[in-house]
């Protein structure tokens, strides 16, 4: 059986359209951001070639591939009827352009393209409604946005719930932790006042004790020149009286 004999009986509505998954060369007659339509000679009807379905690499821009009155290979990937329009598919990925040799003979790409188009189609008619807030106050629970007949509280007595122990533990661990962090910092502070006094006292002891070393050293060289001039006064004395005697 050939692939016509396999494919599924289309709508009457797609009569005069190119064949699904067929190959042939269009003129581009409009560039948009979102891609560019393709007219194929012989058929009215326009076709869309996606920006998603002009390389196989990121297309920011449809103009960055192609311009108005250029000539494309497209492959047929899409046929569809939505209400009284019909919508054409092409694939200009799926071709290559310079000989225009079918790149997806099995159409395994075309397929998954369909599918995810499938999957992301906006489903604008299961949109989210948000109603409006009642500008009451419930005489039950003191709570805005709803009657007291409404209310959902119980009357009584109201319990909150006490953390478990194990949470507490572990933020009562990391305190403990910080209070012998604090405590360790002063102690290394006080030791090193502590040493810095201590050194303070040793240069101070110190340059006293030269000093009075210093000063006793004066002491006693004043003491041997006094005693030296002494003896020399003696000396001169002694001499002066033996000369007197011999005279």
């Amino acid at each position: 059986m050939s692939d016509r004999d396999r494919r599924p009986s289309e709508p009457a509505g797609l009569d005069g359209l190119p064949p699904l998954y067929s190959i042939a060369k269009g003129e581009v007659v409009s560039v948009q951001t979102y891609g560019a339509f393709v007219r194929l000679p012989g058929y009215r009807k326009e076709g869309l070639v996606h920006v998603s379905e002009m390389s196989a690499s990121r297309v920011e821009n449809a103009s960055e591939i192609v311009d108005v009155g250029e000539h494309v290979w497209i492959k047929v990937i899409g046929r569809e009827i939505q209400g009284d329009k019909v919508k054409l598919s092409f694939s200009m990925k799926a071709v290559n352009q310079g000989t225009g040799r079918d790149l997806d003979p099995n159409n395994v790409m075309a397929e998954q393209d369909s599918r995810r188009r499938k999957q992301f189609r906006d489903q604008t008619s299961n949109r989210i409604t948000l109603e409006a807030v009642l500008n009451t106050t419930c005489s039950k629970c003191g709570c805005k946005g709803h009657f007291t007949k409404d209310c959902f509280s119980a009357p009584g007595l109201q319990y909150a719930l006490l953390p478990e122990e194990d949470d507490e533990e572990p933020q009562q661990q990391p305190s403990t932790a910080a209070q012998h962090q604090d405590s360790d910092k002063k102690k290394k502070k006080k030791e090193k006042k502590a040493k810095k006094k201590s050194k303070k006292r040793e240069r101070k002891e110190s340059e006293s004790d030269s000093s009075s070393s210093s000063s006793e050293c004066k002491s006693k060289r004043r003491r041997q020149e006094h005693e030296r001039d002494r003896d020399d006064k003696k000396k001169k004395k002694h001499k002066k009286h033996k000369s007197h005697k011999h005279s």
